[in-house]
């Protein structure tokens, strides 16, 4: 449940007045914990992106499918859902269930469009812009079919992450299995069976559509206990072994890196171009442009070494996350050959060097 919320409310979260989480497709900028990436720092979402997969590696070598049983939002869908219908009726369940999952599924679909659009706008546009309203019509019926209509048949036939984990699962990952050295004395009570939210057998062993809910050893327990007999079905593996040290030092050295990359990123780049057409003679004219990448406001005084005469505002202010360009034309009054930029913020300078004709 927590997951769930943090997922669907991650763009609705507010941190230096934007959204936890979000990637304005309008200015190729994408806001990141109080953070901002800018697609010419695509680097940054490029070692993100490796930290997830790696971590959705060593998860699924280590634990199984920990993620499909507790962390998936399709198995949170389901399986909120159905509680929620079992609470009105259990004769009705799966027809109440699809209706629990309209709301819901407009829910998830609004918010994924959160993830593109600042969430003050989204009302506004949702109902003043076409495209806004398609794509929440769209998501929110793709999410419906996969959840309400194909079900736990998505985890089975169509999910890309459960074929995937068949290639990263060796005799140690940790799964859920029926002990065979047992099955002569099995109950055969099929209370497994009936528990499975999929349908399997766990006693046939472990198939791709299991998702771990572990609803089959829960009803094991149940069953074996009347007996007083160990249960006959249980979680197998190996989880502290050298392969978990290996793949999570190999996730710790990613998240090291992506940490120190925006850790020592600074505050403000500060970019400075010649144009190539010279004004008038002794005079060049320049274009500069200031990135903020926090969410502070700085005002910055614009300077250049002498002899050199700056002529322009020198007062530049950048607020939280923008970009500011600006031109000034510089005038000298001997030869020079270069002309050196600052940009001063109290005890802070920012320098940069340009040619000069």
């Amino acid at each position: 449940m927590l997951q769930a919320f943090l997922l669907l409310g991650l763009p609705f979260a507010k941190i230096g007045g934007q959204s936890a989480v979000r990637f304005d497709t309008g200015n190729l900028t994408m806001y990141f914990f109080g953070s901002v990436i800018r697609i010419n720092e695509f680097y940054l979402i490029l070692a993100a992106v490796l930290f997830m997969l790696l971590s959705i590696v060593a998860v699924s070598a280590i634990l199984g499918r920990v993620y499909c049983g507790w962390l998936c939002p399709q198995t949170l869908l389901l399986d909120f859902s159905s509680d929620v219908a079992g609470l009105f009726s259990k004769k009705h369940g799966a027809a109440l269930r699809r209706v629990v999952l309209i709301p819901m599924s407009v829910l998830a679909g609004f918010s994924i469009i959160g993830y593109f659009i600042p969430p003050e706008d989204i009302l506004r546009l949702l109902f003043n812009s076409k495209p806004v309203f398609a794509a929440t019509t769209a998501l929110s019926l793709v999410i419906y079919t996969g959840v309400a209509w194909l079900g736990r048949g998505f985890c089975a036939g169509v999910c890309p992450y459960s074929m995937l984990q068949n290639a990263l699962f060796d005799d140690d990952t940790q799964v859920i299995a029926f002990d065979r050295s047992r099955s002569d004395d099995c109950l055969k009570c099929r209370a497994c069976v009936n528990a499975c939210p999929v349908g399997i057998d766990i006693r046939e062993g472990l198939g791709r559509e299991c998702v771990a809910c572990a609803g089959c050893i829960d009803a094991c327990i149940k069953a074996t206990a009347k007996k007083g007999i160990r249960p006959f079905i249980s979680y197998s593996g190996k989880v502290v072994r050298p392969k978990t040290f290996m793949l999570g030092g190999t996730v710790l050295v990613a998240a090291i890196v992506f940490a120190a990359l925006l850790y020592f990123r600074p505050d403000v780049n500060f970019i400075v171009a010649r144009d190539p057409i010279q004004p008038v003679k002794g005079v060049n004219r320049y274009v500069y442009a200031l990135q903020n990448n926090t969410g502070k406001s700085f005002t910055f005084r614009l300077t250049v070494d002498r002899p050199l005469v700056l002529i322009g505002e020198p007062e530049v202010t950048v607020p939280p996350y923008s970009i500011k360009h600006g031109m000034v034309m510089i005038k000298a009054k001997t030869s020079v050959s270069s002309v050196t930029f600052n940009l001063v913020n109290g005890t802070k300078t920012l320098k940069r060097e340009a040619g000069f004709l």
